[in-house]
């Protein structure tokens, strides 16, 4: 009965539809808060006279969730590989979207005062616990269900779930800024795209729950291979594997939030854009983040997935020396060019990430290895690289910002000069 099983379930379609509607849910939450972080919450939970004060604060919030990715993915990543994938997505799914969801009922500050930041800063860590459980097992249901030789086209499925999740929560905003004016948005305009999660994760809860375990699981499960502390398990047998894969990720991160969160600030608050115009230059080259991630993967189930992330490095570092030169005010056309070839090349390194990271741990530990690398990565490369990024600016010029990303590409091209080439862990 066992043998017979995995044939009459997950069918190829179902499973990268599964892998991509939970990404695409967990991002377009994780979006919507970053950009409520720049645009809506210096106003509404952190009153200062000084705007950039303000501003500086909420993205302090902003970086509280990375540090909670890695907390949720020793939680999630546990469970996924003692019980099984499914059901521990599952559960990312709700505490993901049950933290969005609240964020858009809290009162103000001018309503409780200090509480309104502590409640906001709460439900952040739990969009962290959530994300930091969710992608880690999403990439595992695609790859672990993959074909000899397709294992990066797999991957890349539940990455393009970022681009998708930007595209609608940017796009939400958009409309919501076209359609009232400030007084409303603020009053509660802002309010509708976190309220709007929930009909979103009530899809990704329908389709989570109709797929079966990965046959690599199950396989693991029928050779009693799972470890009982599988976090222990990582850091004990496969810390070089850790650290590489936390360096691997960490190029990606930097350049995601600088050519998102950062970009949208600096761009809006001083190089003259408004928010309506910038918001617009950001939807439509988010198009050349989803087109590049295919393309590499396929390039990566080709030549390798190491040669891939090589070559996608090197862009990052070239675009980080461009980085003042193409960011400029008062020329609409050459800031959709900086966010178009800055998201493409974004797309480039991440359409193989998911699959080198989770290639690089055995199944029993995979869950918690990969989600512990990926979100380790976001805390170096994400959580402080928004405010990094405006310190630098402000302090010394928007070059120094490039050289930061150029610095973050120089570490990650290292880790994968010292990785062996691709050699699939079993």
């Amino acid at each position: 009965m066992s043998a017979a099983a995995p044939a009459t379930v997950n069918s190829p379609s179902r499973v990268l539809f599964a892998s991509l509607i939970g990404t695409t849910i967990e991002f377009f939450d994780f979006y919507i808060y970053a950009t409520a972080a720049v645009l809506v919450f210096p106003q509404l939970f952190f009153p200062s006279a000084d705007p950039n004060t303000a501003q500086l604060q909420s993205l302090a919030a902003f970086a509280l969730a990375f540090f909670a990715r890695p907390v949720g993915a020793a939680l999630f990543g546990h469970f996924g590989d003692r019980i099984g994938r499914k059901a521990t997505l599952v559960a990312a799914l709700l505490t993901m979207g049950l933290s969005t969801v609240i964020i858009g009922l809290l009162p103000t500050y001018h309503s409780i005062g200090i509480l309104a930041p502590i409640a906001l800063a709460l439900c952040r860590f739990g969009q962290g616990l959530g994300l930091g459980g969710e992608w880690g097992g999403a990439v595992l249901l695609a790859t672990e269900n993959a074909p000899p030789g397709k294992r990066a086209w797999y991957g890349m499925f539940p990455q393009l779930g970022a681009p998708i999740g930007f595209f609608l929560s940017t796009g939400i905003f958009l409309l919501l800024t076209d359609w009232m004016g400030d007084e409303a948005f603020f009053a509660w305009g802002w309010r509708v795209p976190f309220w709007a999660s929930a009909a979103l994760v009530f899809v990704g809860l329908w389709v989570r729950l109709s797929i079966s375990e990965t046959p690599a699981f199950r396989k693991a499960m029928d050779h009693h291979e799972r470890v009982k502390v599988p976090m222990l398990s990582v850091l004990l047998k496969h810390p070089g594997a850790l650290v590489a894969g936390t360096f691997c990720a960490l190029a990606t991160f930097v350049l995601f939030y600088l050519m998102t969160v950062f970009a949208l600030g600096w761009g809006t608050s001083h190089l003259g854009y408004t928010r309506h115009q910038f918001l617009l230059l950001q939807l439509g080259s988010v198009l050349c983040f989803a087109a590049t991630i295919p393309l590499s993967a396929v390039f990566a189930d080709r030549k390798g997935r190491r040669l891939a992330m090589i070559v996608s490095t090197l862009a990052v570092m070239l675009f980080g020396v461009l980085f003042e030169r193409l960011f400029v005010a008062g020329n609409p056309w050459g800031v959709f060019a900086f966010l178009s070839l800055g998201l493409g090349v974004m797309g480039l390194t991440y359409g193989p990430l998911g699959t080198i990271l989770a290639e690089m741990f055995p199944t029993a530990v995979r869950y918690t290895g990969a989600s512990l690398a990926f979100n380790f990565a976001g805390i170096l490369g994400a959580s402080l690289a928004p405010s990094i990024a405006m310190f630098l600016a402000e302090r010394y010029s928007l070059a120094y910002v490039g050289y930061y990303l150029a610095a973050a590409g120089a570490l990650t091209l290292i880790a994968l000069l010292m990785m062996r080439e691709d050699e699939p862990a079993r």
